[in-house]
């Protein structure tokens, strides 16, 4: 079974506290390449982020979205040292009164003295929120790779059905093969004829010539390669297979037409060799999004 680079997978929930929502888009790409749209607080689950989609997801151009917002989130972020700010503020105005100095100022010198003001909440995560948004990341991948599968079983059939084109253009061509050697022996004979006239040649001479000849042009060994080609690509289309693999075939299939279409120097094989080349272009158009 085959599984395509296209996916997309998407989940979100509120429960009333916080609202999560995590979306998966992937394209094809010769190697895994991600972008992550993480917010802040997940900053340091980065690097296992990353680990879950390349596990699962393999290749491909990934996109990850996490949006993640917990209501009443306008809480106050500090909190102060009320006793250390007590401390300063007596100890400026002992100071302001000695030296009969404005005491107007004194309330906002003591708040921004140190460690008067102290951070309440940090920037990470709380565990129980990681918890919630990696149990939605991965049900999104799951939902994506089962995107992913779903693509591959419109590819598999697409794919079977060029291949299927090719191998009845073979057959014609087996049909037509014979046709053309006979028309390439009476061709020869009747030109060396008209050249020389009867007795200007050695008839046996001239059929070790013509079959010399032939022999050169002989597609039996390209067309039976094709074909194993053709059975051993459908045969790993049936597997879990990567797209590299069919490619390496599919460079294969693509040697034996055009040595059959070389050799054949015949008009009517070379039609069915054109629609050949077209259904295998189209076969490594689709093997560009397949896993």
């Amino acid at each position: 079974m085959i599984k395509s680079m296209t996916g997309f997978g998407q989940s979100s929930s509120d429960d009333g506290q916080t609202q999560i929502s995590v979306e998966i888009k992937s394209l094809n790409s010769k190697f895994l390449d991600l972008s992550l749209r993480l917010p802040k607080m997940f900053s340091d689950k980065e690097v296992e982020i990353r680990n879950l989609l390349s596990e699962k997801l393999e290749r491909g151009k990934v996109s990850l979205n996490i949006e993640y917002q917990r209501y009443g989130s306008e809480d106050i972020k500090q909190s102060y040292n009320e006793s250390l700010f007590t401390i300063y503020y007596n100890e400026l105005k002992k100071l302001a009164d000695k030296v009969g100095a404005s005491s107007q100022n004194i309330f906002e010198l003591a708040l921004n003295s140190p460690e008067v003001i102290q951070n309440k909440l940090s920037d990470g995560p709380d565990n129980d929120a990681w918890i919630k948004v990696k149990n939605h990341l991965i049900h999104v991948m799951e939902k994506c790779d089962d995107f992913r599968k779903a693509e591959g079983k419109s590819l598999d059939v697409k794919l079977k059905e060029y291949c299927q084109t090719i191998c009845d253009r073979l057959i014609r061509i087996n049909e037509l093969d014979p046709k053309r050697v006979e028309r390439i022996r009476e061709r020869l004979k009747g030109n060396i004829t008209m050249f020389l006239g009867e007795e200007g040649y050695d008839p046996n001479r001239l059929e070790q010539e013509i079959i010399f000849y032939i022999e050169k042009l002989d597609i039996n060994e390209e067309k039976v390669r094709l074909k194993t080609h053709l059975e051993y690509f459908l045969q790993i289309l049936k597997e879990q297979s990567s797209g590299k693999k069919l490619g390496f075939i599919s460079q294969e299939i693509g040697r034996e037409i055009n040595t059959i279409g070389s050799k054949a120097n015949d008009a009517e094989i070379q039609k069915h060799v054109v629609v050949m080349k077209e259904e295998l272009e189209k076969i490594k158009e689709q093997l560009n999004n397949i896993l």
